[in-house]
């Protein structure tokens, strides 16, 4: 007889102290491996928002110092278009404080809008995650999981969130990013280099462009044995109980152009980013300037700041 699964832990409740001078005001989302809440700073005398581990996965000695690690770099990094870190801490549990953003994700954007961004929204928005994406490869970091989720658009500012998957460049094993978002080589595994993240945010501008993601199967099984999966969002026994086919191992995504008119310079530069070759793939500097000639005048005066 299969046994049924666990139920999983209710999130804390609002009034509950999640850590050390913070009260949750409300429970924002859970992912595979974490809670994130809306609270209340009593020294700072404002809301922030509180990543903790999920009660079921606390006893990862691996999730609980990536946790804490992705704080000590946000607390670290000063960016425009990065969020920042307040506080990290290890009792009661591990959390992270993080600032509160006005804006929505660019997932919910996509989501709500029956029109895609305009072609000058969508440069602007490139070249502020270009900038993030510089700041962050000059401090030796790959970020890794680019994705509208991870990307918060307010007042014609893009913040980009979440380094819990982000590691040097370097040798690393399949799977490690989010299903769906991953550029061919962290699919396979192997030698990650700058050109992955040149690859996630050429898919975020094209979900943007045309509210459809460039590989639409990232999420089913081909049965053909174990991978490593290093997402977080699910159990490792899940992981381990067979592959996944990334479809983007498979060829290339189809042009932006093909389903979405938009100015050649911009539809060129996305589907560069797209390449399956990463040496084919254009650099965040080429990117920047491909994406800077699309905007008008008086918009690339904003896209620096």
């Amino acid at each position: 007889m299969t046994r049924a699964p666990a139920p999983e832990p209710p999130p804390l409740a609002a009034g509950t102290t999640v850590a050390p001078r913070y009260e949750v005001l409300a429970h924002l989302c859970r992912t595979g491996w974490l809670d994130l809440y809306d609270a209340w700073s009593q020294e700072r005398e404002c809301r922030c928002v509180v990543k903790v581990l999920r009660p079921d996965r606390r006893g990862e000695r691996r999730l609980r110092e990536r946790l804490l690690q992705e704080g000590r770099w946000l607390q670290t990094f000063t960016h425009p278009h990065l969020v920042r870190g307040y506080e990290t801490g290890r009792t009661p549990q591990p959390f992270v404080v993080l600032e509160t953003l006005t804006g929505e994700t660019l997932a919910h954007l996509i989501d709500r809008r029956r029109r895609r961004l305009a072609a000058a929204d969508l440069a602007l928005l490139g070249l502020q995650l270009c900038s993030a994406l510089h700041y962050l490869h000059g401090h030796g970091l790959l970020h890794l999981d680019l994705k509208p989720s991870n990307v918060v658009v307010g007042c014609r500012r893009a913040k980009l969130l979440d380094l819990s998957v982000a590691r040097p460049p370097g040798p690393a094993p399949p799977g490690i990013g989010t299903l769906g978002y991953l550029a061919p080589e962290q699919a396979r595994g192997g030698l990650l280099t700058p050109a992955a993240d040149v690859w996630g945010l050429g898919g975020t501008l094209y979900e943007a462009a045309t509210g459809e993601v460039p590989f639409d199967d990232g999420g089913t099984w081909d049965g053909s044995g174990a991978a490593t999966w290093d997402t977080g969002s699910a159990s490792q026994e899940e992981a381990e109980a067979g592959r996944y086919r990334y479809p983007q191992l498979d060829g290339p995504a189809p042009a932006v152009s093909t389903r979405r008119r938009l100015p050649h310079t911009l539809g060129a530069a996305i589907d560069r980013c797209l390449a399956p070759d990463p040496a084919a793939r254009p650099s965040l500097t080429q990117l920047a300037a491909a994406l800077d000639g699309v905007l008008p005048h008086d918009r690339r005066a904003a896209a620096a700041g």
